[in-house]
């Protein structure tokens, strides 16, 4: 198996050809992939196609200049019906996906490629990207048709029709590591010369066809970009560092507890002997016992704590 430069996981990176209107990023993740299914268990054609949104999601958020939270989400009318992630400005992560279990079983190792990505996702569905910034509660959303055979095409279409910025992407993730790379085509500026600008966006989109999906996850990033995109002048960005985070927390769901009320929490309890509560994202159990529930609800009375973190 290739050798993977653990000083490239877990890092997205920008990229830009010099004196040309082209950019790029990068992406590959291992720990923060491995963290945010830590407690859940989906089949290899979700994961691979759940672990692509996540890259697509840090992509997406790269491009971007803001503050708060991206969301990434396919809902489609196949056996995946709802595909979720999110990626704040500072790649903090968190995802789920939501399918029907039987229908996929049956798609293990019977449709592969473009087949296995339209079965997964249906003949009608759609990409939703909202971002919701923290400067004065902005908001925006865009929504495409998911288009082609694979989300690497979807996303393009994204880009087309939402952005108006020609792009070219390539997603891959199995259950070890996610990875992603994008060149996009910048307005150019007026003095720039038209046959230049082709030429540069050309040899771009050459060097993103020259990448096989084995190659971005396995190779480094140097050596990604030396081998797609040979004799050209890029200059590569130091980047950020990625990881898992998800919303829930004790503090949290002690929250949601209190405001259940004892009697209904106890009740719970006697017929269950514990209560259970699991985070609907990263699927995390977190799991109260009696002497838990007593304590949290003496805590309550005695005017303890009840924050919310």
């Amino acid at each position: 198996m290739p050798h993977t430069d653990s000083a490239d996981c877990d890092r997205v990176r920008r990229f830009i050809f010099e004196n040309r209107p082209v950019r790029g990023h990068w992406v590959r993740l291992e720990s923060a992939w491995r963290e945010l299914r830590a407690h859940a268990h989906y089949p290899t054609p979700v994961t691979e196609l759940l672990g692509e949104a996540v890259v697509a999601s840090v992509l997406l958020a790269a491009t971007l200049k803001f503050r708060g939270t991206l969301t990434f989400q396919l809902q489609g009318d196949g056996v995946l019906g709802l595909l979720v992630a999110q990626c704040t400005h500072d790649f903090r992560l968190r995802a789920v996906a939501r399918f029907d279990q039987a229908a996929v079983r049956e798609l293990c190792g019977a449709t592969r490629g473009g087949a296995l990505f339209r079965a997964l996702v249906g003949a009608d569905g759609r990409i939703a990207v909202t971002v919701e910034a923290e400067e004065a509660s902005l908001r925006y959303q865009g929504v495409v048709p998911l288009s082609g055979r694979s989300l690497s095409e979807s996303l393009e279409a994204y880009f087309a029709s939402s952005e108006q910025l020609p792009t070219r992407v390539l997603l891959a993730a199995d259950d070890r590591l996610g990875a992603g790379i994008l060149v996009q085509k910048l307005p150019s500026e007026a003095s720039a010369e038209p046959d230049e600008t082709g030429e540069a966006w050309a040899l771009a989109q050459a060097g993103i066809a020259r990448v096989t999906p084995a190659r971005l996850l396995e190779g480094g990033v140097e050596e990604l970009l030396a081998r797609a995109f040979p004799g050209q002048d890029l200059r590569l960005f130091r980047g950020a560092s990625v990881r898992f985070e998800c919303r829930c927390s004790q503090g949290r769901v002690t929250g949601l507890l209190r405001a259940l009320g004892s009697g209904e929490v106890r009740d719970v309890l006697r017929e269950q002997g514990s209560v259970t509560v699991t985070c609907e994202f990263c699927q995390r159990p977190y799991r109260f016992g009696p002497i838990d529930v007593e304590a949290l609800f003496s805590e309550a009375s005695s005017g303890g704590s009840g924050a919310i973190h």
